[in-house]
């Protein structure tokens, strides 16, 4: 019988001691043998406003030492079905953007030479496109789960094609998605002109725009999504943290009001049960402003959701 790796327990050990790994997993240097693994990429040198996220990953994890392997929401147990661990931080070039692109998708295509499904911890969410790189390099083009207050489809930057603003641009002109089958939610606040959205609506990307999310419950979404994309379609779901609304996670760089919550969040991430999952990522937690912790709790929460809705954790 397969022996699984599994969190290390508050009655083992007291919470504010033992390894500083994502759930207190054991860690290893590959993701060899690994049904899921945890990777940090520890990064803010895309971020155009506040700085920070290059924390992200370390206070993640340092929050993630309260949550238990099982989850009493939907009884999903991945620890009893998956081979689970902390593989790291991916080393980038905190001094050169264009070439930490190159590392992470060079540290990823390694990561998938295993069948395994990554997720990340961020970071800003320019490491999204160099991600999906190798994750398209191996699944083919992705159906994408985008949840975000800002739509990321600037053409540059300040002049530069990479930046936290302009992943999925990037991934569109690269032919890494399945464009029929692309979701934006929560987008919202001010922008540059009325027709700042049209750029993915034309694409035939769907935006669910933040107003349509207020006062309900995204669990009808979430299903219209499901037979859209339906089960054998890879997916890949990147979450950055500013489309929760700022009561619930100030901890972040562009911090936009009239967000989702986290009740919404849960009912988005785990409306994605039944998809072939083959990576996510949580982006753009910010320390410096997340005095409590509880913006890095809410990200460490929801990476625990993403691991629970992969196939094989529900299989």
């Amino acid at each position: 019988m397969t022996k699984f790796n599994q969190p290390l327990g508050g009655q083992e050990m007291a919470r504010f001691s033992g390894p500083a790994t994502m759930m207190r997993l054991p860690t290893q240097n590959t993701a060899a043998g690994l049904d899921a693994c945890f990777v940090g990429i520890p990064m803010d040198i895309g971020a155009s406003n506040r700085s920070g996220t290059r924390l992200g990953p370390r206070q993640i994890r340092d929050e993630s030492r309260m949550m238990r392997p099982y989850n009493m929401g939907t009884g999903a147990a991945p620890f009893e079905r998956m081979q689970v661990a902390d593989i790291g931080d991916v080393a980038i070039n905190t001094f050169n953007l264009a070439k930490t692109a190159e590392i992470i998708t060079e540290a990823y295509t390694e990561i998938l030479q295993h069948d395994v499904v990554p997720l990340t911890l961020g970071g800003d969410h320019t490491l999204t496109y160099p991600v999906l790189r190798a994750i398209a390099a191996k699944h083919g083009p992705v159906a994408l789960i985008h949840v975000d207050a800002h739509a990321d489809t600037s053409d540059d930057m300040f002049g530069e094609p990479i930046a936290h603003g302009t992943p999925f641009r990037r991934a569109y002109d690269d032919g890494l998605l399945q464009n029929d089958k692309v979701w934006q939610i929560g987008l919202r606040g001010t922008g540059y002109s009325a027709a700042d959205y049209d750029w993915a609506r034309d694409k035939g990307w769907t935006v669910v725009q933040a107003e349509e999310c207020w006062h309900k419950s995204l669990t009808p979404l979430m299903a219209d999504i499901r037979a859209q994309i339906g089960p054998d379609t890879p997916v890949y779901i990147t979450y950055d943290i500013d489309s929760l609304d700022p009561a619930f996670a100030p901890g972040t760089g562009t911090v936009e009001i009239g967000g989702l919550t986290t009740i919404q969040a849960l009912e988005i991430i785990r409306g994605c049960a039944g998809l072939n999952v083959v990576g996510g990522d949580l982006v753009e937690v910010s320390p410096p402003y997340d005095p409590s912790g509880n913006t890095a709790l809410i990200g460490a929460n929801l990476l625990y959701e993403m691991l629970c809705v992969l196939p094989k954790s529900i299989a």
